[in-house]
């Protein structure tokens, strides 16, 4: 299993990025995934959720409205849209996945597979 994050820089406040996580060896649509963000000194935390098959997705309350996760099974690989940046947003985003959906799914032990990351730093 290897996941590849990419799509993060510097932008403005009040700009937008996308994020993908690339997904090999494995077959995304077997899998729910997971945005995670972990800022300098802080513990990593909950971004957003997406499930197989139902598509549900779940969002921590500081990115709702503004962060949009999604999936495209056909080239494996999830997508974390951000609108509304804020320079609170500034930390390294990391992908996750996992076979089976954990109803704990905020917490970073419940998910088996990490991609390495990718930096968003939101400044003037």
């Amino acid at each position: 299993v290897q996941l590849q994050a990419s799509g993060g820089g510097l932008v403005q406040p009040g700009g937008s990025l996308t994020l993908s996580c690339a997904a090999s060896g494995f077959f995304l649509s077997e899998y729910v995934m997971a945005w995670f963000s972990q800022a300098p000194g802080k513990e990593r935390e909950f971004v957003a959720a997406i499930r197989r098959w139902n598509g549900f997705t779940y969002y921590a309350d500081s990115v709702k409205g503004r962060f949009t996760i999604s999936r495209d099974d056909a080239k494996n690989t999830v997508y974390l849209q951000m609108n509304s940046l804020k320079p609170e947003d500034t930390a390294v985003y990391y992908c996750a996945v996992d076979r089976i959906w954990n109803v704990s799914y905020k917490r970073v032990s419940s998910w088996d597979y990490w991609g390495q990351g990718t930096q968003v730093t939101v400044s003037s």
